[in-house]
């Protein structure tokens, strides 16, 4: 534990810079560290193993972003294959110098071949006050064995004996009977994405009946990754002109909507590539493809899977929030993901509870500001408890209920005491997580 008791207080530590304007250079000095939208204390690391002597130690306190972040895969991916990490501690959220504004960590190495057994320790916010961290660290630690440049993540001994029995029970979400999809991609929100107010105006502007119930079902209620909160969602009153190319639609059977289009410029609309100079402005069209001037960017081939019941889910979130449209009403933008298919409830009930959180939180990149990107590679991997259609129905009671009350504390306990009972979770699991979270 050379080193660990001296950080009580503000001692030097290697701080976050950015590669900067030096990127280039620093790029083409043959660090195998080295990501080109990562930060300088990266590079140290690798810096200093190349300095120490055999079977000698190495110890840095520095940021934590190199763990989860996805610019610290080269990192993780040389201290895999080049060093042996024998100790970790993780302060994962819990401030320790009064002048940085980062989470920190301390990493020991050897110039050794990896054995692949990191002792670790996750400092938490439980309130418990440090004497002298070595203590805390044996008292605290497992050993971890990080294998890749996949994420790394500290579990405490109750941590990982939960997350090993939910995984040991569950089935990947790859192999169940879903679909996930992502949002819309229109290549031009500023035409394509339409306020209320507009979409009155557009109606109001159809000469007949017909060429209004078309335009009307053309024009669609829309929810952008901002929207969704647990459970429910925000509606900002904004539609979608939703002309997929999937669907083949002949623009001239929307004479309002042409108009509206039209107005943006169709060199602006165009799908070549190109750019324009026009009365002195440099107009660029957007990015090539086969699709015409007045269609979404995507082709949308999936477009039915929107007016089926699905769950939505921001792509990027610190909160890890999701909402089951059961109405198959909402359209999403391409901040969200859509998952169709079976026990759509429990699913939802399960991805907002807090055994999702603690078990799998760390499963999908950390990004800037602390949020998760939560793309479809990563939550396809989530493996998961199958249920029955008679549980499925039990959760979907309590979700209407969560969505429709506005005190909706007692149910939320009542969905995640559901999700307990399923993993067949012990007294001082569920007390540990409850509280954790």
């Amino acid at each position: 534990f050379i080193g660990f008791d001296c950080i009580i207080g503000n001692p030097p530590y290697i701080q976050l810079q950015s590669m900067g304007h030096d990127s280039e250079t620093l790029g083409r000095m043959g660090y195998q560290s080295y990501e080109r939208t990562g930060d300088i204390y990266c590079l140290f690391y690798e810096l200093g193993m190349n300095l120490l002597k055999p079977d000698c130690l190495l110890s840095f306190i520095t940021s934590n972003k190199w763990m989860r972040a996805g610019y610290g895969k080269a990192l993780r991916h040389y201290f895999v294959d080049q060093t042996n990490p024998i100790q970790l501690i993780d302060f994962a959220g819990t401030r320790i110098f009064d002048s940085a504004t980062v989470d920190v960590n301390i990493l020991m190495l050897t110039k050794q071949a990896n054995a692949f057994e990191t002792r670790s320790c996750s400092r938490r916010k439980d309130g418990v006050e440090i004497n002298k961290l070595s203590d805390y660290f044996l008292q605290n630690s497992s050993i971890c064995s990080f294998w890749s440049s996949d994420s790394w993540v500290v579990f405490s001994p109750i941590e990982l004996s939960i997350k090993q029995k939910i995984e040991a029970i569950g089935t990947p979400l790859k192999d169940w009977d879903i679909n996930i999809y992502r949002g819309i991609l229109t290549g031009y929100n500023e035409a394509f994405i339409i306020s209320g107010e507009k979409r009155t105006e557009l109606l109001a502007a159809c000469e007949t009946e017909k060429e209004r119930i078309r335009t009307d079902e053309l024009i669609r209620p829309i929810l952008r990754g901002r929207d969704i909160k647990r459970y429910t969602y925000e509606f900002a009153d904004l539609y979608i002109i939703a002309t997929f190319p999937a669907k083949h639609y002949n623009i001239d059977d929307y004479p309002a909507i042409k108009a509206h289009l039209l107005s943006y410029g169709i060199e602006r609309l165009e799908q070549t590539g190109k750019e324009y100079t026009i009365n002195g402005e440099k107009i660029k069209a957007r990015k090539k493809t086969n699709n015409q001037w007045f269609e979404t960017q995507d082709s949308i081939s999936y477009w039915d899977d929107f007016n089926k019941q699905k769950i939505i889910y921001p792509e990027i979130t610190k909160f890890l929030n999701f909402y089951y449209d059961d109405e198959g009403y909402y359209f999403t933008n391409n901040k969200c993901f859509i998952l169709t298919g079976n026990y759509l409830s429990f699913l939802t009930g399960f991805f907002n509870s807090k055994l999702f959180r603690i078990c799998f939180r760390d499963n999908f990149p950390e990004l800037l500001g602390g949020t998760r990107e939560l793309r479809k590679i990563f939550i396809e991997e989530i493996p998961v408890i199958e249920v029955s259609e008679y549980i499925d129905a039990q959760f979907s009671e309590l979700i209407k209920q969560v969505r429709h009350n506005p005190q909706t504390q007692e149910i939320e306990r009542q969905i995640e005491s559901k999700i307990y009972g399923l993993y067949g979770l012990t007294e001082e699991e569920i007390a540990f997580i409850e509280q954790v979270l």
